[in-house]
């Protein structure tokens, strides 16, 4: 007889359950089994919020929790609508505490959650969301919402939603889902200590990401305008059409091109606000009929076809042959005349992108042509001072991407440890064994 595959073997201290593999020592319990024994309402939803009108509004009061406050995973309201305690009254049972976890209901984003943070008042849900209290007695509210969260962010809140047209949570479905649970009170709080931990360290890339593309914002502002100069540079700058200083579309491909020729095709598809995300070998006697534009190193694409979404990119690979839709105006820029990367950064700020917004307005379909580009004017101070601006703003843009690299690299740590922390498959030391946790 074979013996078994190593995949299918379970652990020593380790058991098989409807969820998974998981110690010995945690049980599977439905989720309602965290609420406190003597609250009736430990998960409800807010039947009370879709009954309000207008009228019921006010300025201030008991606020009403909406799920778009919690979508991120974290609960932020900027502005809050208001019932009076008289309507509050009336349906009591929709109240959330602080220290709830409040999840959406309806939506594309149902079944995306937050806890309440302390400090925050009573509020009453809405009727786009519903709140589950936990008894914190024997159990970690973090911990059951970090199991949430991981369910949510896994694609697992499927099984939970209504078949219709409108996705929206069963809370018969919720209420019965059974979720590992570390008998330990101390053993779920380490878990969720080891996991927020790592949701903080996201929060701050975030934060710190937010910064610096607002500063980005900022400096291409100012430098681009003239504004503010760089250290040892003068002089006036003159406002320039693109096309006094500029070749556009200056190769494309013929009906004579051989038919076996092969390119790299960039559609309008692949580029997103300047960054190139994917491409396509393609032969010219099966290529799209809008792949026409010829490459090189140092080409702006500008796309032309809803422009409003800056899929404009610096065109910066020389080797191979390569080809853009149509859909772009390649914009190639004349020697010593104009930086590329100067131009490029100027496709993104806002003086061009008052211009482009005045040729859309009243037109039935979002799109320019290759003359309006040649017709867009920029500001220009000379060359070195142009490539001066374009190092400087790459330098910010360099910054930006090697933090959004750490936050993917975060982002991917918290998820990998949400799956083996929240299962048991890694265990914090003495958790089960001494009821005290070390990390």
């Amino acid at each position: 007889m074979r013996e078994p595959s190593a995949k299918y073997v379970v652990p020593s201290g380790y058991r098989r359950t409807e969820v998974g593999v998981i110690p010995e020592d945690w049980d599977v319990a439905p989720l309602v089994s965290v609420v406190p024994p003597n609250v009736k309402n430990g998960i409800v939803d807010g039947p009370f919020g879709s009954n309000l009108k207008t009228i019921h509004y006010r300025n201030s009061g008991i606020p009403i929790i909406t799920s778009g406050y919690v979508t991120d995973g974290r609960f932020h309201a900027e502005q809050y609508l208001y019932v009076d305690q008289a309507k509050f009254n009336e349906e009591k049972r929709s109240a959330v505490r602080p220290g709830d976890i409040v999840m959406a209901k309806i939506g594309e984003r149902c079944g995306a959650s937050a806890i309440l943070p302390e400090k925050h008042d009573i509020g009453i849900l809405s009727g786009n969301a519903l709140k589950i209290t936990v008894d914190t007695q024997r159990h970690s509210t973090f911990y059951v919402w970090q199991v949430l969260w991981n369910l949510y962010s896994s694609g697992g809140m499927e099984l939970m939603r209504t078949v219709g047209a409108q996705p929206a949570i069963s809370m018969a479905n919720l209420k019965n889902h059974k979720i590992p649970l570390p008998r330990s009170k101390a053993e779920q709080e380490a878990i969720a200590e080891a996991l927020n931990d790592g949701d903080a360290l996201i929060e701050s890339l975030e934060q710190l990401l937010a910064k610096k593309r607002q500063l980005k914002h900022g400096a291409m502002q100012e430098l681009l305008t003239g504004k503010r100069r760089l250290r040892g540079f003068s002089g006036k700058w003159l406002v320039r059409a693109l096309g006094d200083v500029a070749e556009t579309d200056p190769e494309n491909l013929r009906t004579g091109t051989p038919q076996d020729f092969t390119f790299n095709y960039i559609s309008l598809e692949d580029v997103d606000r300047g960054v190139l995300r994917s491409h396509s070998e393609q032969k010219f006697r099966s290529a799209p009929s809008r792949a026409r534009r010829k490459l090189r190193k140092d080409d702006v694409l500008v796309a032309t076809v809803r422009p409003n979404l800056l899929s404009h990119l610096l065109f910066n690979i020389d080797t191979g042959e390569w080809v853009c839709s149509t859909g772009f105006c390649v914009v190639r820029c004349r020697q010593d005349v104009a930086h590329p990367g100067f131009v490029y950064f100027h496709m993104f700020a806002r003086p061009v992108a008052s211009q482009v917004e005045a040729l859309l307005t009243g037109s039935n379909y979002p799109s320019i042509n290759g003359s309006d580009v040649r017709a867009l004017r920029i500001p220009l101070p000379g060359y070195e001072e142009q490539a001066a601006i374009a190092a400087t703003l790459y330098d910010m843009d360099a910054e930006i991407a090697g933090l959004e690299s750490k936050l993917a690299k975060a982002r991917s740590v918290k998820q990998g440890m949400m799956q083996e922390l929240l299962t048991g498959r890694i265990r914090l030391v003495h958790c089960a064994t001494e009821g005290v946790c070390e990390r």
